[in-house]
């Protein structure tokens, strides 16, 4: 029997798209991202320039489109031929109906970061998942813990999904929800992505880790790259949320859009500064003592840390991929491990001062912890400090994003404690879960308004006359 021509143009269709994507890594080894020629890469791939602009009109939509293309051959993820969108009726009426907003919420979230990671990440989706279910919304998160997982390379302790393209199908037809977030860029969120984008489901993504400048210290390939990548991600999502206003203002520089500010909370009943009388878990160490609290990680930038002249004693407390590498180099230094709960609690409201180094974090929770404990923070101006320090009294910014460190580290002795308390306290986490859900409703866009806007008049068609369904 003969295969239908449909089917046969869009293998045909996917067999060229291959082509042209594997003559992209070929070219890569060779030259560099600014060299890349749509000439070259046909030539290679064997096909008419036209074709190659036919698949990818930019170079941008070829870079994102191979950097995804990429992450799903190295997950043993092949991308299929786009099927047609094939979805219940109940489902893209949920998602496409005119919301109530006093009504709770059908909330589904896809992440690659979930536990028993330990990060940011993990923390604060964890504790909105737990506000939103407070308010009475209800959620259903797909994480990694679903799925088969390996470790990632080079970083162990995070888990990366596989095979997850149909069972996520199956989770978003089961759950029906009313609105969708994607949190994370790996292949969970890939995956749902490429659902939303196939049955034209409105979703909403956030941005927590400055992807591009995290590969770029890994690996040698060049922002460029990496932004490439994360503006094919994020384009067709209706909200891009993000931590801070200069976090916002660095994607906007770079083409990002439809960006909208989701700020954090911190628990002020978990991290309180020192009682009096309470014990110091740091009474046998030189003062002052010097905190950083992270992932032990090169894109952390500890180093900078690490390598200061302070006096008194510095600790380092979380587990990371660098741990083995820096202990012998840094003999002085009290590595302490991963700790959770009250004991992670203890050691922040101890130290005399913490220090954030990191130059690729979006906000850095870590930041608010160390505040709501009564520990000021010297930090380089990146996004997140240069957000939350400035005028706050809780903690000192370095000159530059690279000098000063050390004088912000000395300077922060001076500070008052309970000054650096009470700013903390103007943060709560069920402001952050309220700012989450009013982010969850898309931005209109021009060019799609009228789209959406009929299959909402037809979702309450249907609703009031079920037989013309």
């Amino acid at each position: 029997m003969k295969t239908p021509l449909p089917n046969l143009r869009d293998r045909q269709r996917a067999e060229t798209r291959d082509q042209i994507l594997r003559a992209v890594g070929r070219q890569l080894e060779t030259r560099s991202l600014e060299d890349l020629s749509f000439a070259e890469i046909a030539r290679d791939a064997g096909v008419g320039e036209r074709t190659v602009y036919r698949h990818f009109p930019t170079k941008e939509a070829l870079l994102g489109a191979f950097w995804a293309w990429m992450q799903s051959e190295a997950f043993g993820q092949p991308e299929r031929p786009k099927p047609a969108p094939r979805t219940d009726r109940r489902l893209r009426e949920a998602i496409t109906a005119q919301r109530d907003p006093t009504r709770p919420l059908r909330i589904l979230i896809a992440t690659d970061a979930w536990e028993p990671q330990v990060n940011g990440v993990v923390r604060t989706l964890t504790r909105v998942v737990s506000e939103l279910q407070a308010i009475g919304h209800t959620v259903e998160v797909i994480h990694p813990g679903q799925f088969k997982t390996f470790p990632l390379p080079t970083y162990n302790e995070i888990k990366v999904a596989i095979g997850v393209y149909e069972p996520v199908q199956e989770l978003f037809k089961a759950f029906e929800p009313e609105a969708i977030h994607i949190a994370t860029e790996g292949p969970i969120g890939l995956a749902a992505r490429r659902i939303c984008v196939e049955w034209k489901l409105p979703f909403t993504t956030s941005y927590h880790t400055r992807f591009p400048e995290y590969v770029s210290a890994r690996l040698p390939l060049p922002l460029a790259a990496g932004y490439a990548y994360m503006k094919w991600f994020h384009k067709p999502s209706g909200r891009l949320m993000v931590a801070t206003p200069t976090m916002r203002e660095e994607l906007s520089r770079h083409g990002f859009r439809n960006i909208s500010n989701w700020s954090r909370g911190v628990d002020t009943e978990v991290f309180r500064p020192r009682a009096e009388g309470e014990a110091d878990i740091f009474a046998h160490l030189p003062k002052p003592v010097f905190l950083y609290v992270g992932r032990v990680a090169v894109e952390k930038n500890i180093e900078a840390f690490l390598a200061l002249d302070l006096p008194g004693s510095k600790v380092v407390v979380g587990p990371g991929p660098q741990l083995e590498e820096l202990k012998p180099k840094y003999p002085d230094v009290v590595f302490t491990g991963s700790k959770q709960g009250e004991e992670l609690a203890q050691h922040y409201r101890c130290a005399d001062v913490f220090v954030f180094p990191s130059l690729t974090d979006t906000f850095g929770l870590v930041i608010l912890e160390a505040m709501a404990s009564g520990t000021p923070v010297a930090a380089y101006p990146a996004p997140g400090p240069i957000d939350l320090i400035p005028g706050s009294g809780a903690g000192v910014l370095a000159l530059t994003a690279t000098e000063g460190l050390r004088e912000a580290c000395l300077q922060c002795l001076d500070l008052d404690r309970r000054a650096v308390r009470a700013f903390a306290e103007t943060f709560s986490w069920r402001a952050c879960a309220e700012d989450f859900v009013k982010n969850l409703e898309p931005y209109p866009e021009p060019e799609k308004t009228r789209f959406w806007r009929r299959l909402r008049r037809l979702a309450r068609v249907r609703r009031r006359r079920p037989e013309a369904a």
